[in-house]
């Protein structure tokens, strides 16, 4: 489980440390910060997958995404006698991304490539450091992987440092290209957990929406992050999850209502039978809402929960009367795996917290800056 995420130069978030639960809620206004903390975790997820420097190029690449504002604020600033200017910098500018939990933690930092030689990538941005260590806390006795420009070096068993990589290209993590069972079975771990991250803010309903339409099935442990499997996904609850479960979700929210996945072929199709209606409804047919509720208690219930899943605005599209069902289903999923959720729906806020123990961060701005609180700011060290 991460209990604490540290983001810094990045869009609003310039030195954002906060501490994370089984269940945490990130709310706060429009342009308080919450797209920009969602993003910040696909960032690090983008590492382990080896997609970090094509996401941010997507972004308009590293200056895009940078913070905008000052390195840093004098008091007069703060106070609103002085008005907001640029200092002398003391530090490179970079952004730096990093968490931590009971056994690992990791962090990077990235910055823009010398201007020589002239390239047309210069927007591409490099990884400059990385490193993991055991446990919260970052010390210099618990690192036991340490990346400082082209080269790599790991602890071996007897705690002796060694060069495993001298020229690994600056674009590329040594989170994708160090990990391997025999030297490095704890970097290749901690890779394969941030690969089973699942985040769902994509959930298409629209009318041409994938999920509306049948779909080649297979084993679907895990609901893709569009929701175009979603008749493979919950016949695999059926199969082999919690059949009981993905029930008693539906007619929580939709009394007296069933899903069934018809499949001819390999082509499967969801159907949903309401009490009243005298044939059952296809995907095609089915409300925004309702599509949406179908396709996260799909997301939630999968059979290989997830070590961290996050929603993002799980609420678009529902009915309020849908929140109440919606908080108890997340409630019941973060019991199974951690579970982040960025919402501006103050009523399916109130209904989380009634029905799970959760963590709540509101975010707001000052002078530009997303905070979460003086009294919410995690201990934290880069490397």
């Amino acid at each position: 489980m991460i209990t604490r995420l540290a983001v810094a130069g990045y869009r609003s978030l310039r030195d954002l440390r906060i501490e994370l639960g089984p269940l945490t809620l990130v709310t706060g206004a429009n342009g308080s910060g919450k797209s920009s903390l969602y993003r910040s975790l696909r960032l690090l997820a983008d590492i382990a997958q080896g997609r970090i420097i094509r996401s941010l190029a997507e972004e308009g690449g590293l200056p895009s995404t940078l913070w905008a504002g000052p390195e840093s604020y004098s008091r007069g600033m703060k106070a609103g006698t002085t008005p907001v200017q640029g200092t002398v910098r003391t530090n490179p500018i970079r952004l730096k991304l990093g968490f931590s939990g009971p056994d690992y933690g990791y962090a990077a930092e990235l910055g823009l490539p010398p201007p020589i030689p002239p390239s047309a990538f210069f927007l591409d941005p490099e990884i400059k450091q990385e490193a993991i260590w055991t446990g919260e806390t970052i010390r210099r006795s618990n690192v036991f992987a340490k990346r400082e420009g082209r080269s790599v070096r790991i602890r071996d068993a007897e705690g002796v440092w060694q060069q495993i990589a001298t020229g690994l290209p600056a674009v590329d993590s040594m989170m994708t290209h160090c990990a391997e069972p025999q030297a490095a079975s704890e970097l290749l771990d901690l890779r394969e957990r941030m690969r089973a991250w699942r985040f769902y803010d994509h959930l298409r309903t629209d009318r041409d929406a994938p999920a509306r339409r049948p779909q080649v099935g297979t084993y679907t442990p895990a609901l893709s992050d569009d929701g175009s499997d979603v008749a493979a996904a919950l016949q695999t609850i059926r199969e082999i999850g919690d059949e009981r479960e993905l029930d008693h979700r539906i007619d929580d929210a939709f009394p007296g209502a069933r899903i069934e996945i018809s499949h001819e072929r390999a082509h499967f199709d969801l159907v949903m039978h309401q009490r009243g209606l005298l044939r059952p409804l296809g995907a095609a047919e089915l409300s925004d809402g309702t599509l949406r509720y179908i396709l996260l208690v799909a997301a939630l219930l999968s059979p290989r929960p997830a070590p961290l899943t996050v929603l993002n605005e799980p609420e678009t599209s529902l009915h309020p009367d849908l929140l109440e069902p919606l908080a108890r289903l997340i409630g019941a999923a973060s019991l199974n795996g951690q579970v982040v959720v960025v919402t501006h729906a103050r009523r399916l806020v109130e209904a989380l917290a009634a029905h799970a123990p959760c963590r709540r961060l509101d975010l707001s701005k000052r002078l530009g800056e997303t905070i979460a609180g003086e009294d919410e700011r995690a201990s934290w060290t880069w490397p």
